[in-house]
């Protein structure tokens, strides 16, 4: 253990140390942080049984209370559901992580345990978006499907490379944004009378939430552990942006199509520059940054910088304007208009 030059704060002297240390911590947590499958709800729990005889009586209720649904609101339910599609990217680069992947495949090390029982978690969210569209008969799934091909085979990086300090930092933020996107795509499903999507939504979105709280919950302990290389992670990951899982995603048709689904997700609310912010500030109170004493000097100007970055972010969150339309194929080419409210 080694100590800083005011020898007051200890320092481990690897990440990778530090990691290790915390198994047992993750090991007294993993109870509270999932779920036990027995009492985990699944996707066929809020969708049509087609084994019942009254199935053509459910699909047709089903169809009436989507048939509102704004497309726009299509488009970035569409989205979100291509993001959660991608989870075997997530789970290879959560095992990427020194000192957090799962070294057999079946290892009963804690931290080997929460990354399958977190992608078992996530795998849920994808297949019931996915169904739930397919029932719809809004959407064209031949043009989604390609799109979730081609967004796992073009991978997507996160610029944390093995750095577990940087991954928890990069999963705290995204599952926060993640909540905050399902969530808000459901107020708006309810808005339309779509109160089956609303429900569908809120589960998944408090999902997010539990796994966002646990991500917190690994770095605040790396913060106790390693105060200085925890904020030099945190800022290192804010400087370079959190780059949003789904950049890559591609129909086969569209130039820039993360670019206009996110306009037409800000343009609805949905996920913006003011969440981006939000985020930021929330993280900073979480692991009380401004609190941090007895720092080194590059630590000290982390501090600094983080601490003022979500003004910032909020100063460019008034600023932020679009207008326009755009088209896409996930809903048969038909319009989007960017602008402001639905």
């Amino acid at each position: 253990m080694a100590m800083t030059e005011n020898d007051d704060i200890p320092v481990t002297s690897s990440k990778f140390e530090v990691i290790k240390s915390m198994e047992g911590f993750v090991a007294e947590n993993l109870g509270t942080l999932l779920r036990p499958v027995e009492e985990s709800w699944q996707p066929t729990d809020f969708l049509p049984d087609l084994t019942r005889e009254d199935w053509p009586v459910q699909m047709s209720e089903f169809r009436k209370q989507a048939r509102d649904l704004p497309d726009e609101v299509l488009v970035v339910l569409v989205g979100d559901m291509v993001t959660e599609e991608a989870l075997p990217t997530y789970q290879t680069w959560l095992n990427r992580l020194k000192g957090v992947g799962d070294p057999t495949g079946s290892s009963d090390m804690a931290w080997a345990r929460w990354s399958r029982g977190w992608t078992a978690e996530e795998n849920r969210h994808g297949d019931l978006l996915n169904k739930y569209l397919y029932l719809t008969g809004r959407v064209n799934m031949r043009s989604i499907e390609t799109t979730i091909h081609h967004l796992i085979n073009n991978g997507f990086n996160p610029q944390t490379a093995d750095d577990p300090y940087l991954g928890f930092v990069y999963t705290s933020f995204q599952e926060y944004a993640t909540k905050i996107s399902h969530r808000n795509v459901g107020v708006l499903a309810k808005r339309a009378g779509e109160d089956r999507l609303h429900r569908i939504c809120g589960l998944i979105a408090g999902d997010e939430a539990r796994h966002e709280k646990a991500y917190k919950l690994f770095m605040s302990k790396i913060f106790e552990l390693d105060p200085a290389g925890a904020v030099l992670a945190f800022a290192s990951m804010m400087t370079a942006k959190i780059a949003m899982p789904a950049m890559l995603m591609d129909d086969g048709k569209t130039q820039n199509l993360y670019t206009k689904f996110s306009l037409v997700a800000q343009k609805a609310g949905v996920y913006t520059t003011k969440d981006y912010a939000e985020i930021i500030a929330a993280l900073v109170q979480e692991w009380k940054i401004e609190q941090l004493g007895m720092l080194s000097d590059a630590a000290a100007k982390a501090q600094d910088y983080l601490c003022g970055l979500a003004d910032r972010y909020q100063k460019l969150a008034e600023r932020v304007n679009f207008s326009g339309s755009e088209k896409f194929s996930w809903i048969y080419d038909r319009e989007i208009q960017l602008v402001r409210g639905i």
